[in-house]
């Protein structure tokens, strides 16, 4: 209001003492000059165009601005006041008073526009001067921006009056060689990518903004990986549209993440489908506190389910979980519940009493060097819970089931990899078993107490399968058939690589060697991966789950493969650090049963496309579904009473099993012919030629 006062104070002087000037400019500043009668209209006027302007001014709300923050807007109005004005003063003054010289309007107006501009971008000017000595006086890093675009132009102007920006603008670098040698915001643009790593040292940069929203994923990851060859702290806007919303600010810039860096496009998933095929329905998680699991959760919730089941043995897991679906979605009909797929009865119960229509089965224990110290837990947990789920899948008339499988399934050599084999065979085997509708060959496979009827042991009826014994043998099909309408449950399973940030990553911890200091630890040099984020894996899950008819091997295309000697050091580079200086790199070897790379795919399985260019589905290799029914009732039974040959009887189940050092019974596979090798008496040279036909496969 004190403003705003004072204002009017000026602007009464200022309108007055404009077409006095311009008066007075006509007549060469003689004011002896200036003839009686345009003096005397002059002096009887100015009190109704005095009124008259600061009427318009304050219909133009030139007294409740924010002249601190005046820009184009205020300009305007400012030019449309001035323009009003003058319009009243030729006409007002012209039929009450008499004509004046043309002139004393044209230099009245000038005058007017000019004294109401000063005085209120003054006050801008001065506030911005303030600011920015303030901003220079606190700021503590040197700052590079990426990119002299829009975006580029709306940071750099915020670094330099945003009172939280901690920063001072230096320099700006772009590929455009018509913008180099130029100023944007008075900061120069110094250059192309080319000239990033010297600009940095030139002026002392410490801290790098991307701000190139539009830039391809190839394009932006070429950047950064020479903006990663220094050691300032980096940071990028998320996306275009930020720009294209206008929410382009400091405020949305983020840490340049690892992802960033993976120079794909991101994964786009055909949400209707989705929707389409989750709305309305009963959906089981198995593992739904996991890091898969949590995400599928988060993204099934987001599609209107009739209701939504999470099932977890790790409490802690599945209550954050819980919290974080009850925040977002108050109305989501939601379901926790604690347990094992372990356990047959628990399952079974949980099946017979909500009867799901869709199960995503994410339960599994994942981590490779603690499975091959626990061959038998990996048995227990990973095949046999997959089975007794999908078990109760069958005998509940669920519609789909999903197993969440994984690259390490392909010629696996460590047990958890043979596992999740193990698994596709118990999908394929199950699909077959439904499409044929044979339930009478399912064992059945508990860790319960046989009950004992009129002097037998029989099965529990409870968790058994009801099913009417045929005697005739029926061919079960294990290739994937186009019918979707069949009655029994489709069973599927999605097969992927590693995702950024899950709990079995690299990412977690090498961060957390890095907040240690060091060292980053990296089992070989030349070890790659395949990777993507959870949510872009989960959305391919889910799509992928839509293009079933049953029996498919999902395989999800993650792009080019990653080493993770590279990810350690942008790691590293992303902390602040220069890698091998700061932070050192220890290479320990490869861990019992890894390798040096993963296939997605056996050479035996071919492939087809589907609809989205990232799924593709592998032929399943066939395989005599009877016999490994029996064979898997053997490992069930050898898994619960911990056998010491576990290894050994997967081997011989697994075809494409190459197990990774000693085998106790002497069994090795190669190019699926299996030797049988006396121990004992097997030369070193023997041993060193069969290793070096095993490595060329």
């Amino acid at each position: 209001m004190v403003i705003a006062f004072y204002l009017v104070i000026y602007d009464v002087i200022a309108v007055n003492l404009s077409y006095f000037l311009g008066l007075l400019l006509r007549f060469d500043f003689q004011f002896s000059n200036i003839p009686q009668n345009y003096l005397v209209s002059f002096l009887k006027f100015a009190p109704f165009y005095t009124a008259f302007c600061l009427v318009a001014f304050y219909a133009l709300h030139l007294y409740n601005s924010l002249w601190r923050f005046a820009s184009f807007n205020e300009l305007n109005r400012i030019l449309i006041a001035t323009i009003l004005t003058t319009a009243f003063q030729v006409l007002g003054i012209t039929g009450f008073c008499g004509r004046m010289p043309g002139s004393y309007y044209v230099f009245g107006c000038l005058l007017q526009f000019c004294l109401l501009t000063v005085v209120r971008f003054g006050f801008r000017y001065i506030s911005l001067e303030r600011v920015k000595r303030a901003q220079n006086e606190k700021a503590i890093h040197n700052a590079m921006i990426i990119g002299a675009g829009a975006a580029g132009r709306v940071i750099v102007r915020e670094l330099k009056t945003s009172p939280e920006s901690d920063a001072r603008p230096c320099c700006i670098i772009d590929d455009n060689s018509n913008k180099w040698g130029r100023t944007m915001e008075g900061v120069p643009i110094v250059g192309g990518r080319d000239d990033i790593l010297a600009s940095v040292e030139k002026y002392n940069i410490d801290q790098i903004l991307f701000a190139i929203p539009t830039a391809s994923p190839q394009e932006k990851r070429e950047i950064l990986n020479i903006c990663q060859e220094t050691r300032c702290e980096l940071r990028s806007l998320p996306g275009v549209y930020q720009l294209a919303n206008g929410q382009v600010s400091l405020s949305k810039m983020k840490a340049v993440a690892v992802e960033d860096l993976l120079g794909r496009e991101p994964i786009k998933v055909n949400m209707d489908e989705i929707f389409q095929a989750l709305k309305g329905k009963t959906i089981l998680v198995t593992g739904g506190g996991g890091s898969i699991g949590s995400e599928l959760c988060r993204q099934i919730a987001s599609h209107e389910p009739k209701q939504l089941i999470i099932f977890d043995i790790y409490e802690n897991n599945a209550y954050d979980i819980e919290q974080e679906l009850k925040r977002k979605y108050k109305d989501l009909n939601l379901k926790v519940l604690i347990g094992s797929v372990r356990d047959s009865r628990r399952i079974n119960m949980v099946f017979e009493k909500y009867h799901p229509d869709i199960v995503y089965h994410a339960a599994a224990h994942k981590h490779v060097p603690l499975m091959e110290t626990s061959p038998n837990e990996a048995i227990k947990n990973n095949v046999i819970g997959t089975y007794k789920t999908a078990y109760a899948a069958m005998k509940y008339g669920t519609r789909r089931f999903v197993l969440i499988s994984t690259d390490k399934a392909v010629n696996p050599t460590n047990i958890m990899g043979a596992s999740k084999r193990l698994c596709e065979m118990v999908i394929q085997s199950m699909d077959a078993i439904s499409k044929a509708g044979r339930m009478d060959l399912l064992p059945f496979l508990h860790a319960h107490m046989d009950k004992v009827i009129e002097g037998q042991n029989v099965p529990d009826p409870i968790d058994h399968i009801a099913a009417e014994i045929k005697k005739e043998d029926s061919i079960l099909h294990m290739e994937s058939i186009r019918n979707k309408d069949h009655r029994g449950t489709q069973y599927v399973a999605v097969r992927f690589g590693n995702v950024l940030g899950s709990n079995g990553s690299v990412i977690p911890l090498f961060k957390k060697q890095i907040e240690a200091g060091g060292p980053v630890t990296v089992t070989h040099p030349d070890i790659v991966r395949y990777f993507m984020t959870i949510p872009e894996a989960v959305s391919l899950v889910l799509q992928a789950g839509t293009y079933a008819w049953g029996g498919e091997i999902f395989v999800l295309d993650m792009g080019e493969a990653v080493k993770i000697d590279t990810l350690a050091r942008n790691l590293i580079r992303l902390s602040g650090y220069e890698p091998g200086v700061d932070i050192k790199l220890e290479y320990t070897g490869l861990r019992p049963g890894e390798k040096l790379f993963e296939e997605k795919l056996m050479a035996e399985e071919g492939i087809k496309k589907t609809d989205n260019k990232l799924i593709h589905i592998g032929k399943p290799i066939p395989f005599d579904t009877v016999t490994f029914l029996h064979q898997l009732e053997e490992l069930a039974e050898a898994s619960y009473e911990n056998s010491e040959h576990i290894v050994e009887m997967v081997e011989q189940i697994v075809s494409t099993f190459h197990p990774v050092g000693e085998h106790p019974d002497g069994i090795r596979h190669i190019n699926s012919n299996i030797i049988h090798i006396d121990q004992k008496t097997e030369s070193v040279a023997n041993v060193a030629a069969m290793q070096e036909v095993h490595s060329a496969k």
